[in-house]
C-alpha cells in the first residue's frame, strides 16, 4: 500500500469520525470510574488512530526532508505535502480528543494519546513545511 493510499484512508477515517465525536463525548462522561489499563474505549481508539497518523506523518516528513536535501530539486514535494496534511489531521483529532476529555490520564478518555497526537502532528507539520520550502527553494543545478 502506498503512502498516498494510507494517508487517504486514515484521513477519511478520521474525518468520518468527527461527526461521531459528540456521542463519544457523552458516552465518555457516562463511563464508570473503573476503566482497566488495557481497556480500549472509543476515546482511546480515536486518540491512538490520531497518534499513529501523526507518527506516519513524522516518518514521511523526515524522508521527504532527506530527499529534498539530497536531490536538490523537486524530490520531496509529494511526501512533504502528505506529511503536512497528516500532521494537520492528527493535530485536529488530538485537540478534539483533548477538548472532549473529562478526566486525566488513566480514565479511559485517551488523554495521553491525544497529547501524543497533538505533539507528533505538530512535528509532522513542521517537517512537511521544511521539506516543501527546501524543495521549492533549491532549483535544479546546471
Amino acid at each position: 500500500m502506498s503512502v498516498r493510499h494510507l494517508l487517504a484512508a486514515a484521513a477519511s477515517a478520521l474525518i468520518g469520525g468527527i461527526g461521531l465525536a459528540t456521542p463519544a463525548a457523552a458516552q465518555a462522561s457516562a463511563q464508570s470510574a473503573q476503566v482497566g489499563a488495557y481497556t480500549l474505549t472509543a476515546a482511546r481508539f480515536w486518540a491512538t488512530a490520531a497518534a499513529l497518523l501523526a507518527l506516519a506523518g513524522v516518518v514521511v516528513g523526515r524522508l521527504a526532508l532527506a530527499r529534498s536535501v539530497r536531490r536538490m530539486g523537486n524530490g520531496g514535494t509529494k511526501g512533504a505535502i502528505a506529511a503536512f496534511v497528516a500532521g494537520l489531521i492528527a493535530v485536529v483529532g488530538g485537540t478534539l480528543n483533548l477538548a472532549v476529555a473529562d478526566g486525566g490520564p488513566g480514565t479511559g478518555n485517551g488523554v495521553v494519546g491525544g497529547a501524543a497526537a497533538l505533539m507528533l502532528g505538530l512535528i509532522a507539520m513542521v517537517l512537511g513545511w521544511l521539506a516543501r520550502s527546501r524543495s521549492r527553494r533549491t532549483g535544479p543545478t546546471g
